[in-house]
């Protein structure tokens, strides 16, 4: 798990939600966060820095060691040392905190949790940031930090049972090396699918590179299995998060592991190398490895910003102001009345779902990862954008275009599905859905916030859901391409 970025979480909804969760070893987070045996009130001072000493050294020896046998592995040489220390459950936990508070601004946190509400991805009294912090020191057992070039091992793991998760780290340290980890921290804004598809490359090589440092010497797997310890693997945190968040933290793992094994059929280490130069541009790509080597490029789709639509249509919807006294002047308290019934609307997130976001947005009430798979499969491009009042309404409106028409109707069809089982889900809470209208090419669903509507146009799929009573869908719907 590289530690830098990863950790930022969802700063683009949806999947950034997701995207920069890769910052958590598959490994490191399914199986190597044993909770330590060892209680350590009882230890002395002297004591505990003689072995803090001792198990400094011995990283320091272990590092060398894995780095020497995962660069002839992985074929990339040592450029320069990697320094390494232990740090504690406080420290790391801190270094979490820190990494998370300056990644993430508050603004982007907000958009985050209104998005994943909105979409009913994540429940009302979902906190973002709480959840992420206690998610990620939950996971963290070590990681590799591009800022300074350091590798830092979790006090409390074994080292020699930890092993793997060294090579996979280190692997990271290699990368930077020949790759500059550094250049993927600062991802332009708008585009979650294309980076979280990037780091599935970083983090599938260092996986891939683990799988195969493990995979060299049987005794290692029994090792590192039995340093996870009797009370086994505490993922309380990471059982617990919203699904979107849970699954889009593990794609980089899982999904990349499968993409860049693929690469490494076709051409071994060379062709992943290469791959740092020519980045897989979707999580389409990542998926549908054929795609890659295609050079099967996303559609790029633009949506207009309807702030100013929003903001004169809640203008015109202004309650009435009493009239002027005789002398022609207003009242304090119509003032106030006016002031009061004011709403202003905002852009929180102008981003991209890509494939595999498209994926979880339909599955979160489908529930049926074929059906699901298939429904978004056909997916060419997309762009969505969320809008927030003064009032707390929100608004989500996308556009995604489709390999085919076929495809689209598809995918109109599947998220027609989603949005009845949506709103019929929360019927008890007031906002449960009665369909207004239903056709061939539009369908729309009244519901107690606001309306949805889904229409189909040749290749493309236009959705928007929370759409206040006081705007016409037509009107809306025209400044859409």
């Amino acid at each position: 798990m590289r530690k830098s970025k990863q950790i930022q979480g969802a700063r683009r909804p949806v999947r950034r939600h997701l995207a920069r969760l890769s910052a958590i070893s598959l490994f490191v987070m399914a199986l190597a966060l044993a909770p330590s045996q060892l209680a350590v009130s009882h230890i002395g001072q002297q004591t505990a820095a003689t072995n803090a000493a001792a198990r400094n050294a011995a990283l320091v020896a272990a590092t060398q060691e894995v780095l020497k046998e995962t660069s002839d592995l992985r074929q990339l040489s040592i450029v320069r040392a990697v320094q390494s220390s232990t740090q504690s459950r406080t420290e790391i936990e801190r270094a979490v905190v820190k990494n998370l508070d300056e990644d993430i601004s508050p603004a982007d946190m907000h958009a985050a949790e209104v998005t994943l509400k909105k979409l009913g991805l994540a429940p009302q009294d979902f906190q973002y940031r709480a959840l992420m912090t206690r998610l990620l020191t939950e996971q963290v057992a070590g990681y590799y930090e591009p800022k300074t070039r350091q590798f830092h091992l979790a006090d409390w793991i074994d080292i020699d049972g930890q092993k793997p998760i060294m090579a996979h780290e280190l692997t990271h340290a290699l990368q930077d090396q020949h790759f500059d980890l550094r250049r993927f921290e600062h991802w332009p804004k708008g585009d979650s699918d294309a980076e979280l598809a990037a780091h599935a490359l970083i983090e599938g090589d260092a996986t891939l590179a683990m799988v195969l440092y493990v995979s060299s010497n049987p005794m290692r797997a029994l090792t590192f299995f039995k340093s996870l310890g009797a009370k086994g693997v505490d993922t309380k945190e990471l059982d617990q998060a919203p699904r979107v968040l849970r699954e889009s933290l593990l794609f980089p793992y899982q999904e990349g592991l499968n993409w860049t094994r693929e690469l490494y059929k076709q051409g071994g280490w060379k062709q992943v190398s290469e791959a740092f130069q020519t980045l897989p541009q979707s999580t389409e790509q990542v998926m549908h490895p054929e795609k890659y080597f295609a050079h099967e490029a996303p559609v790029k789709v633009t949506l207009p910003d309807i702030t100013s639509l929003l903001n004169s249509a809640s203008r015109s919807d202004r309650r009435s102001v009493p009239p002027a006294s005789a002398d022609g002047s207003l009242s304090l308290q119509s003032t106030q009345v006016e002031r009061a019934t004011r709403v202003t609307w905002k852009r929180l997130a102008y981003d991209v779902n890509g494939e595999w976001g498209t994926y979880l947005l339909l599955d979160q009430f489908l529930k049926s990862p074929t059906e699901s798979h298939r429904a978004a499969a056909g997916w060419a491009g997309d762009r969505y954008a969320v809008y927030e009042s003064s009032t707390g309404q929100v608004i989500y409106v996308s556009v995604s275009a489709w390999d085919t028409e076929n495809d689209a109707r598809e995918f109109f069809e599947a998220y027609g599905k989603r949005t009845e089982l949506r709103y019929l889900q929360a019927q008890s809470g007031n906002t449960g859905a009665n369909t207004k209208s239903k056709s061939q090419t539009v369908m729309t669903w009244e519901t107690g916030d606001g309306l949805a509507v889904v229409k189909l146009s040749n290749s493309r799929v236009v959705i928007v859901e929370g759409l206040p009573k006081q705007i016409s869908s037509n009107q809306l719907l025209k400044l859409i391409p």
